[in-house]
């Protein structure tokens, strides 16, 4: 476990090699501070399956969709936030549901269902073992090779593709994927790429780097989305007053 700050811990692990398209990593974040710590989660192309336990409310879990804007929180002591991390394939063969009702939302979900109780998620090493079992038991056979081969640019190029080079990559349309992407996640191509080019943005936001690299045309354009997307100007952000942005800090370079 890393102690991203006084307040923080955090804890993450990559999945098996048979599951790592359908799932980005697990991960936990518990409060060690004796006072809240207010955070904000900013928009990550993810989409997350938590199972909470505080001493302020009861254990319960929640599926949470794709966001678009930023989530302020409040952390409270002794709370600790156990996280699957999914890719978007994993909507149509794992889950076997759209998630589009569900942007900047969530919505509770039986733990049960998962087979995690409140220990599970408490020892990050059983929570990863037991969850690797039950996505392996829910994924479906047959995944579309078009979808595969577009979910692969658009990870890879980080956002960075062109709509028209991932249709051609996936030989569809790109009528056929902005439908495919509204109906099953809630926002088209463009605005999803647009997140993951914010968040690969992020490493060099870190570093100190002001200037677009590889994923922005122009400064304009660098600057618009990361103030779209983190409310501060790219050296606003560098600086994370009071470490507000837990993805900021548990960041690594690839």
């Amino acid at each position: 476990m890393t102690a991203l700050t006084p307040a923080i811990a955090y804890q993450v692990r990559q999945p098996p090699p048979h599951l790592a398209e359908f799932i980005e990593s697990y991960w936990s974040v518990t409060c060690i501070s004796d006072i809240p710590k207010n955070v904000v989660v900013m928009p990550d192309g993810r989409v997350d399956l938590h199972f909470f336990s505080s001493p302020h409310e009861p254990y319960h879990a929640a599926l949470a969709g794709l966001e678009c804007e930023l989530s302020p929180v409040t952390v409270m002591p002794g709370s600790r936030l156990t996280s699957v991390s999914f890719k978007l394939l994993a909507m149509e063969y794992v889950l076997g549901s759209s998630v589009a009702h569900l942007l900047d939302d969530r919505m509770l979900v039986d733990p049960a269902e998962w087979g995690i109780c409140m220990a599970d998620a408490a020892d990050f090493d059983v929570f990863c073992g037991k969850l690797n079992d039950k996505i392996s038991s829910l994924v479906k056979p047959g995944v579309d090779e078009r979808k595969r081969r577009m979910f692969d640019l658009i990870y890879s190029s980080k956002g960075s593709a062109t709509v028209a080079d991932i249709a051609d990559a996936a030989q569809w349309s790109s009528r056929q994927i902005n439908r495919y992407f509204n109906q099953w996640f809630g926002m088209s191509l463009k605005a999803y790429c647009s997140i993951l080019r914010f968040r690969a943005s992020l490493v060099q936001i870190k570093e100190g780097k002001f200037y677009p690299e590889d994923f922005y045309f122009d400064q304009a354009h660098f600057i618009k989305d990361i103030k779209k997307y983190s409310g501060m100007t790219p050296k606003e952000l560098h600086k994370n007053r009071d470490d507000r942005f837990i993805q900021l800090l548990a960041l690594k370079k690839p």
